[in-house]
């Protein structure tokens, strides 16, 4: 719709800030809705604050503790200038009254990529995109990597080295995210790994379901691979969903592509105990984002929601993963 395309953090934000601008003046909508923590998050929070249009976030209070990642920045920003914020656990509701945020700003409403994840069950497990590309249920590494401090210099070949040593005892399916082929121009892969063009949606999630584990460096897909019970192996130091660490089904390697030497061998992840703790992030924010806009109540926390789920307490609440 704005047409903005790829540039630098700056450009980009800039870009998105010059062509909503008159869209807001426009409508004067009585709230604006800004999801996650990307460039446009980011653009679309300033420009609201200072058109003086009310602001919501939706996951908000997730937090990595690492400013150097362009998306804390964008995360910090959107919370501070939002006058209602919707997260989805404890952890974040607990990060934003840290940061001196008012409670009666923070709403509890669930998990809204979950919710989706769910909506779309049914059909992203019909498409069976593993067997369309020969591979076999629950015996492949899935692989998606993107973030700069990655893919942007020589640990991005330590990764691939990794890899090929992997795909001797288990086939490697590696959908390039663009930034990523960029810079594979130049490199030799071995052809043992195999790339893909991005892949859409739905089959990435059915490539998510039918995985052996999957080596990722994005905070969605670890809530993904959370719900579905597949084991994640998370190549960064931090994470801003530690719930996946505390499920057992996420394992942070840091940045160090040794380490995925450790996935063939690393323990089944628990379907049931995944689906328990993610119980408590979705199938509500439809429901307590209505009751939200009649009468703005709804549950506080995530135990309000949980009932018996045995590891749905607050998570994380000292200390770092």
């Amino acid at each position: 719709m704005l047409d903005v395309g790829s540039a630098s953090h700056a450009v980009q934000t800039a870009r998105v800030m010059e062509r909503i601008e008159p869209v807001l003046e426009l409508e004067r909508p009585d709230l604006l809705l800004v999801p996650g923590d990307v460039n446009s998050t980011l653009a679309a929070t300033l420009v609201a604050a200072k058109l003086g249009v009310s602001l919501a976030h939706v996951e908000a209070g997730l937090r990595s503790f690492d400013r150097t990642m362009p998306e804390e920045i964008n995360r910090i920003v959107a919370d501070e200038f939002s006058d209602y914020l919707f997260t989805h656990c404890d952890e974040a509701s607990d990060n934003l009254q840290a940061e001196g945020i008012a409670r009666e700003r923070i709403h509890f409403v669930g998990n809204t990529m979950i919710d989706t994840l769910v909506a779309m069950e049914e059909r992203f497990r019909a498409l069976g995109a593993a067997a369309q590309a020969g591979l076999r249920p629950g015996e492949y590494l899935l692989v998606t990597l993107h973030r700069p401090a990655l893919v942007d210099g020589p640990l991005l070949f330590d990764v691939l080295d990794e890899l090929s040593r992997i795909a001797r005892e288990l086939p490697v399916v590696f959908p390039l995210h663009p930034r990523t082929r960029k810079m594979l121009e130049q490199h030799l892969v071995d052809p043992a790994v195999r790339l893909l063009e991005p892949v859409g949606y739905l089959e990435f999630l059915s490539l998510q379901a039918d995985a052996a584990g999957v080596l990722t460096d994005s905070g969605g897909v670890q809530e993904e691979t959370t719900y579905l019970g597949v084991p994640c192996f998370t190549l960064r130091d931090n994470t801003e969903r530690p719930v996946t660490v505390r499920a057992g089904t996420n394992t942070l390697l840091g940045l160090d592509p040794s380490r995925i030497a450790e996935i063939p061998s690393a323990p089944p992840s628990t379907a049931a105990r995944a689906g328990c703790v993610m119980s408590v992030m979705f199938g509500v924010i439809f429901a307590h984002t209505g009751i939200f806009a009649t009468s703005f109540t709804q549950p506080t926390t995530s135990q309000e929601i949980s009932g018996d789920c045995p590891i749905a307490a607050p998570i994380f609440r000292s200390g770092r993963p």
